[in-house]
């Protein structure tokens, strides 16, 4: 890291660049993906109209309900430490979704892939507001919320070409 902190085109700026818009990216795309295929998974897991409300209901309210805490807790902790275990976490509840045998079983992964995104999406923004340096925080930060915005913006296509 130089003097004051890392240089946006620099390597390391572009990396953390990268990975806080992949994280916050895909948070946000995870939303819009999973309301276009509500209809599929209602088929697949022969789920009704409340298990389906649930099922994209369970990460709104846990990611809405925790996003302060998320924060907290990066500041408490380390933004770095819980932007990396919110990925997990995302990653991992994201697995158990794709393996849901049951609708129960979808909105209980579903609320956790909310957790983890509580903890990653307040971080992402926190770590590049640590991290880089003064002349370029601006220019970061509107990249990231340029990109996390095309993120949630390409979900319904994307998701209706997957499904």
């Amino acid at each position: 890291m130089t003097e004051g902190g890392l240089r946006r085109r620099s390597p390391e700026g572009r990396w953390l660049l990268l990975a806080t818009v992949l994280g916050t990216g895909l948070a946000f795309l995870d939303t819009s993906i999973v309301n276009v295929a509500l209809p599929a998974i209602g088929r697949d897991l022969d789920a009704g109209f409340d298990a389906l409300r649930w099922v994209a209901n369970a990460y709104a309210l846990t990611l809405a309900s925790l996003l302060v805490v998320g924060g907290a807790l990066g500041d408490r902790l380390g933004r770095r430490r819980v932007f990396i275990a919110g990925t997990v976490v995302f990653a991992l509840a994201s697995l158990a979704c794709a393996l849901a045998p049951t609708a129960g079983a979808l909105i209980a992964a579903r609320a956790a892939q909310g957790c983890g995104a509580a903890l990653l999406v307040p971080g992402s923004l926190a770590l590049l507001e640590a991290s880089m340096h003064p002349a370029d925080r601006a220019a970061a930060i509107g990249t990231w919320s340029g990109l996390s915005g095309v993120a949630a913006a390409i979900g319904p296509s994307l998701g209706g070409w997957l499904i």
